[in-house]
């Protein structure tokens, strides 16, 4: 939100009151407190009225700065809040000076000048960013509200990243931010996740600890600086010190919590019904024994909304007409080693049995006087599950019990973003505009929870659309409705890097779009893509997405890139635990992998998978890809061509092909399964080593299907190469140098030395 009017000037009728003077500060073990006039005091006249800003700066958490800007404090304070894994703050070293106060939290310092105002942001000796004068304001606005703001400043040649799934441009300066989730696609500036986070390339990040609808303005209003701001009478925030980008979400996450580690089956293809096509167990059956017919692999099969009757969504029973025997169908699908996944949302169609039930209930978010609120849009005098009455989640999750029972192993949780702010009262009195973004974090909890106590810690996992900050705990996410076309899938892409400088770990996309009926070559370039992402499934709208449509050229690109992705499990599922571990996600993009590679800076149409592999998407209908490599010698994964890096490059490749890298200096392990992804991780390994450069010495960990790892160091002396493990190992392990002989390593041996032909 803009209150100014160019440089001098304030919107019309705006009154603005800025931190001007830390008039007196107060330290305590945990922190400062500081008494912020908004108007430089020259005598005791000067003291009458004010207003007079309160701001708190402590730590919860070590390189981590807490500020809490208050005006009036006398309001009762409704939540929800963030979810926080460490809210308390720690004892802290501060100094009192005449002049300035600071106080130190790892090894990032915060001072506070007295006049003029200032709060600077410091590490190793130089300033990250500071609330100059005019940075803390209080705005009077009539008509429109109060509000609080603050502006950090950025540097020259300082960029800005985050905000959540983002499918606008990557670099996000010069763009207006609006914090609130919706239902909006992916071909604009809305978003179905929403994060009040961001991270610069100057060794920072900034979460604002707001549930409510933050606005920010990303060097679009004061060009030099990032403004958020908020209509309430406090704010809050964390500055995150790295200093790199890795760092900082290793952070961010310690503070908001890990994402959960997915089980390994979801890492293989997932099929859809896809949404309005015509359906039926026949249907579906046919789907899954062409796959077979065609050695397709497939892993999980997903029934969209029409598994339940039209206007009864969501009342959780199979639409008789077209699935008269739902749990024998389980069960035949079951056996043929799929899981299985139905749509769902939080929604309650006047016409669902379930109606009545959760209206008695009271299960339902009301209107102030009492009625439930309803609407139309989506199903027909649908309702909407309230989540802060316990009762109502029990009563939810018992339809899904009923389910999983049946034989359904996962839900996708969609919508959530729909969440009305006016006229409607929760159970728990929670403030309505603030559990407008706050919804999807209690829905997606529900569901993965259910799931997690019925099936297992490790096996519980949702599909889901929206989320917010601290929603990377209940992973998978995907991307919503794209539209079917190349200009949608690099917007997908930009959105899903986003996001991962969030901190989720996992993300997917609907393969081949959402909307439309993709020409043949966006559909097989999206295949590529689609199995080289960390989850992958096959979605549409009004129209199937199995390869056959298509053409047959089709079935190939989906045979080639699945049984790689298989192959490749060994080495993903270890990216995946540590995504769960660290909060990096899986996929990168390339200015977390290499921050200090000025060209990565604004890449987004290409990322890191994992921290080896570099994976460069193709756009266009000629074949193109168009990369950057940074500094070193990168291998392609499927020619073992080599490229020097420090450098663009342009090639064409057909749609079997893409290009892969593998970066040099890495130990990369690949499993013998391409049929499907869950396998045994440490058995029968081929380690794979790219670009080992004399004297160097390199280090690979992989992670088994039951969390046991395996850690080989390697280090090259001339032509002699050393392998050491961490333990014995089991059966079927190889090593090579990429495009040399392999070499056998016997079970039980935890060392092997070999010399370069």
């Amino acid at each position: 939100m803009k209150f100014t009017d160019g440089q001098w000037m304030l919107q019309p009728g705006v009154v603005a009151h800025y931190a001007s003077e830390a008039y007196d500060v107060e330290r305590s073990e945990t922190g400062l407190t500081l008494s912020a006039t908004t108007r430089v005091i020259r005598h005791r006249g000067d003291t009458l009225q004010g207003p007079l800003l309160t701001v708190r700066i402590s730590s919860p958490m070590e390189n981590v700065a807490r500020v809490r800007i208050e005006h009036f404090s006398g309001a009762a304070v409704r939540g929800p809040f963030i979810p926080l894994t460490r809210s308390k703050d720690l004892p802290v070293k501060t100094v009192l000076e005449e002049k300035s106060s600071s106080l130190q939290t790892g090894d990032l310092r915060i001072r506070v000048a007295k006049e003029p105002w200032e709060i600077s942001f410091e590490a190793n000796g130089r300033v990250l960013t500071k609330s100059a004068p005019r940075g803390i304001g209080y705005l009077q606005w009539p008509g429109r509200g109060n509000f609080l703001h603050e502006q950090l400043s950025l540097g020259v040649g300082e960029s800005v990243y985050g905000f959540g799934e983002r499918f606008t441009a990557f670099v996000k300066n010069g763009q207006i931010v609006e914090n609130t989730n919706k239902d909006g696609g992916t071909a604009c500036e809305q978003a179905y996740k929403a994060v009040p986070f961001y991270l610069t390339n100057r060794g920072y990040g900034v979460l604002v600890n707001e549930t409510g609808p933050v606005s920010f303005e990303v060097a679009s209003e004061k060009v030099a600086r990032v403004q958020f701001s908020l209509e309430a009478e406090s704010l809050e925030y964390f500055l995150i010190y790295g200093p790199t980008p890795k760092d900082i979400l290793q952070r961010l996450t310690a503070l908001t919590g890990r994402p959960a580690l997915p089980p390994p089956w979801t890492f293989g293809l997932w099929l859809s019904t896809s949404f309005t096509t015509n359906y039926d167990e026949k249907t579906t059956t046919g789907f899954i024994d062409e796959m077979r017919r065609r050695e397709l692999p497939l892993s999980v099969f997903h029934f969209d909304c029409f598994w339940m009757r039209e206007f009864n969504w969501c009342d959780f029973a199979w639409d008789s007409r077209m699935f008269p025997d739902p749990a024998g169908m389980l069960r035949r699908l079951h056996e043929r080693q799929l899981k299985i996944c139905l749509w769902i949302n939080p929604y309650i169609a006047q016409r669902s049995p379930l109606f009545a039930e959760g209206q008695r209930g009271g299960y339902f978010i009301k209107k102030t006087n009492g009625d439930v609120w309803q609407t139309d849009l989506w199903q027909p005098g649908m309702a909407i599950v309230d989540f802060t009455n316990p009762e109502a989640t029990k009563w939810f999750t018992s339809k899904l019990r009923a389910l999983v029972a049946m034989g359904v192993d996962a839900f996708k949780t969609d919508f959530g973003e729909r969440i009305p702010t006016e006229n409607v009262v929760y159970h728990d009195g929670s403030d309505p505009v603030k559990m407008h973004n706050f919804y999807t974090l209690l829905y997606n909890e529900a569901v993965f929870n259910l799931l997690k106590e019925v099936r297992g810690q490790n096996d519980a996992v949702v599909f889901a659309r929206s989320a917010y900050a601290s929603g990377q705990r209940f992973p998978v996410h995907w991307g919503g409705d794209c539209w079917s076309t190349f200009e949608s899938m690099a917007e997908s892409l930009r959105g899903g890097l986003s996001l991962g400088l969030c901190g989720f770990g996992f993300w997917s996309h609907d393969i081949g779009g959402f909307e439309g009926l993709p020409p043949v070559a966006v559909y097989k370039r999206w295949l590529a893509f689609g199995l080289l992402s960390s989850h992958s499934r096959l979605h549409g709208s009004s129209s199937y997405r199995v390869p056959w449509v298509y053409d047959e050229e089709a079935c190939e690109v989906l045979r080639v890139f699945t049984k790689l992705k298989h192959r490749l499990m060994p080495y993903l599922y270890s990216a995946a635990v540590e995504a769960s571990r660290t909060g990096i996600p899986v996929m990168r993009a390339m200015v977390l992998e290499f921050p200090n590679d000025p060209a990565c800076a604004t890449l987004d149409r290409q990322y890191m998978l994992g921290s080896s592999v570099l994976v460069a998407p193709i756009f266009n209908e000629e074949g193109r890809a168009q990369y950057y490599l940074p500094d070193g010698v990168w291998t392609h994964l499927l020619t073992g061509q080599t490229r020097v890096g420090g450098r663009w490059y342009e090639e064409k490749y057909s749609f079997t092909e893409a290009a892969i890298f593998v970066r040099g200096g890495t130990a990369l392990a690949t499993g013998s399964r391409e049929d499907r992804p869950d396998y045994e991780y440490a058995k029968d390994v081929a380690l794979t080593l790219y670009q080992l450069d004399d004297g160097a010495t390199t280090s690979t960990t992989i992670v088994d299907e039951r969390g046991q790892s395996f850690t080989a160091t390697i280090k090259r002396q001339s032509s002699d190469v050393r392998v050491v493990w961490d333990r014995p190992l089991p059966s079927g392990w190889s090593v090579q140098v990429a495009g040399e002989e392999k070499q056998s390593v016997a079970a039980g041996k935890s060392e092997h030395a070999f010399r370069l032909s």
